[in-house]
C-alpha cells in the first residue's frame, strides 16, 4: 500500500454541534427562566466546535502543501539524475505520480475547507440520531452507507474506516498502487483472497474485506489503533517483528501519524502480554 497524506477531528466537532442542538431541543420549559447568558454559552460551544474543524482542515492543508514542496524538490533532483542516465524512467515516473497524488490531496482538502466555510445546515431529528453523518463524506452516498454498514457489523468506528480509506485511495474505486494494492481500501491480492474478496474493485466487497482486516488487526493488537494501522500498511508480521511497535519504516510511520492526526483519537499505549 502506498503512503498517502491526512487530517483531524471531524467527528469530534460534529458531535459537539449535535450535543449542543440536542440540549436545546430537549430543554424543559422550566428552563425558560434561566439567565439570558445560557443560550449565549451554548452558541459559543457550537461556534468553537466549527472553529476547531476549520483549524484542523487548515492544518491538514499545510501538511499537504509541505509534502508537495518536498516532492517537487525531490523531482527536480530526480530530473537531473534521469537526464544523466543515473536513474530509470520507471523510478522517475514513480516520483511524478507521487507528486501528482500529493497535489490532488491539496485540491481535495481545499474543497473541504470551502465546504466548512459554508453556513451550517439546520439540524433535524435524523441528524441528531447520527451526528457523525455531518462530519464526513466520501462524496458517494453508497460508499458512505457501506462504510457505516460494515463498520457497525464488525465493530469498527466508521470514521476510522473513512480516514484509512482517504489515505489509501482518496476514495478512487479503481485505484491501483505500484505494489499491486487494489480498490478503495487498497487490498493486496493475498489479503483480498484471505477475506473472500473475488473482485477488489467491487465497492461492497472491498469495503467489507478491508473492514474485516482492520477489525482483526485491532483485535490482534489489543485495540491499539496505531499498531492496527501500522499492520494494515506494513503487515502484521512487521509490527510483531519490531516488538509490537510501529515499524521503523518512514512510509509506515508517516502513514500512521497522518491517519491518527485526522482520526483525532490517539490511544494510550497498552502492554502486550
Amino acid at each position: 500500500m502506498d503512503l498517502r497524506d491526512i487530517s483531524v477531528g471531524f467527528s469530534r466537532a460534529a458531535l459537539s454541534l449535535g450535543f449542543v442542538v440536542f440540549g436545546l431541543l430537549l430543554a424543559p420549559v422550566a428552563n425558560a427562566q434561566q439567565p439570558a447568558s445560557a443560550p449565549t454559552t451554548q452558541t459559543a460551544v457550537a461556534t468553537n466546535a466549527k472553529t476547531d474543524l476549520k483549524s484542523s482542515l487548515n492544518e491538514l492543508s499545510t501538511m499537504y502543501q509541505n509534502e508537495v514542496q518536498r516532492l517537487e524538490k525531490h523531482q527536480q533532483q530526480s530530473k537531473g539524475l534521469y537526464d544523466d542516465g543515473l536513474i530509470s524512467r520507471v523510478e522517475f515516473e514513480k516520483g511524478e505520480k507521487a507528486l501528482a497524488d500529493a497535489r490532488a490531496k491539496v485540491e481535495a482538502v481545499a474543497k473541504e475547507i470551502a465546504a466548512a466555510n459554508q453556513p451550517a445546515p439546520e439540524l433535524t431529528a435524523v441528524d441528531l440520531d447520527s451526528p457523525s453523518s455531518l462530519a464526513w463524506s466520501t462524496g458517494n452516498s453508497r460508499v458512505d452507507n457501506l462504510i457505516r454498514q460494515y463498520g457497525s457489523q464488525y465493530g469498527v468506528d466508521p470514521y476510522l474506516i473513512y480516514c484509512l480509506m482517504s489515505q489509501e485511495s482518496s476514495f478512487i474505486t479503481q485505484a491501483t498502487s505500484n505494489k499491486g494494492a487494489q480498490g478503495l481500501m487498497q487490498l493486496m491480492p493475498g489479503t483480498a483472497a484471505r477475506y473472500g474478496v473475488t473482485n477488489p474493485y467491487d465497492v461492497a466487497q472491498n469495503i467489507k474485506g478491508g473492514t474485516r482486516y482492520l477489525k482483526d488487526l485491532l483485535m490482534m493488537f489489543n485495540g491499539r489503533v496505531d499498531l492496527a494501522l501500522a499492520g494494515y500498511n506494513a503487515g502484521e508480521g512487521a509490527v510483531m517483528k519490531y516488538g509490537y511497535t510501529v515499524p521503523p519504516y518512514d512510509e509506515t510511520r508517516n502513514y500512521v501519524k497522518l491517519i491518527l492526526k485526522r482520526y483525532g483519537k490517539k490511544q494510550a499505549p497498552k502492554q502486550v502480554s
